[in-house]
């Protein structure tokens, strides 16, 4: 690049994404002078869903700002909790995401998984075509136009993944109202409607059930019951049930 020189600070938060090089204070960029400033943040390796506001000179400008000699750039990170305007806060999760997708459907939140890997334009088309929110750890995915709202999962501890999305967004809780396994919704069921699923020892022992109304599926508050009250309850706690 041969165009204009500018400096770029990255917020803190962001400098995850950048050259080691950059991740203190302003440093200098070498533009090509028709490239916008979002573009520029981009190859810089920061995905535009983790930019909350760019600021040049003092003032914000949108990412089709094109970056003049000498610019000074703050490259902010999103304000947390982020709003995500139009349709009704909904999820879909990569191939990766597995157990991020099963805890956020525990917690009552919509959250679609893609479990087989279907490739970055058919992910970016569902999440257009259905106006979900797209978590992945994959920047390249996060840099498609297509996408209808994105958003970089920064952890690859599940614990710190749910945290991270839970204080990203912001969304209602509705614990025990999803099915885990395929996100539908859940309805109360009489031993007798999901007999079929249950061995003896099941029948014997519980007389509370749940049915997905999707996929069938039954539930009830067996042997795994404790460990996931207490995913809830630290998830409730911290973040509260709207």
């Amino acid at each position: 690049m041969n165009g204009p020189e500018i400096h770029v600070e990255f917020a803190p938060g962001l400098r995850v994404f950048v050259p080691h090089g950059r991740r203190s204070g302003p440093t200098p960029v070498a533009t090509d002078g028709s490239s916008t400033l979002g573009h520029v943040v981009e190859s810089l390796g920061v995905p535009l869903t983790e930019v909350g506001a760019l600021v040049v000179n003092g003032r914000t400008v949108a990412t089709s700002h094109l970056p003049a000699a000498a610019d000074s750039v703050e490259v902010r990170a999103v304000e947390r909790p982020q709003p995500v305007p139009g349709a009704p806060l909904r999820f879909l999760l990569d191939v990766h995401l597995g157990t991020l997708a099963r805890r956020m459907r525990l917690l009552g939140v919509d959250a679609a998984y893609e479990s087989l890997d279907i490739g970055d334009p058919a992910l970016a088309a569902r999440s257009a075509a259905e106006q979900r929110v797209m978590l992945s750890r994959d920047r390249g995915l996060l840099r498609r136009r297509e996408l209808w709202a994105g958003a970089f999962v920064y952890s690859t501890r599940p614990d710190e993944q749910l945290r991270d999305v839970l204080g990203r967004f912001a969304p209602a809780l509705r614990p025990w109202s999803r099915c885990t396994a395929c996100n539908g919704l859940l309805e109360e069921a009489s031993k007798d409607e999901v007999a079929e699923q249950l061995e003896g020892g099941t029948r014997r022992s519980y007389d509370v059930f749940a049915r997905c109304a999707e996929c069938g599926r039954a539930y009830w508050r067996g042997a795994h019951h404790q460990q996931l009250e207490a995913i809830v309850g630290r998830a409730v706690a911290e973040f509260g049930s709207k």
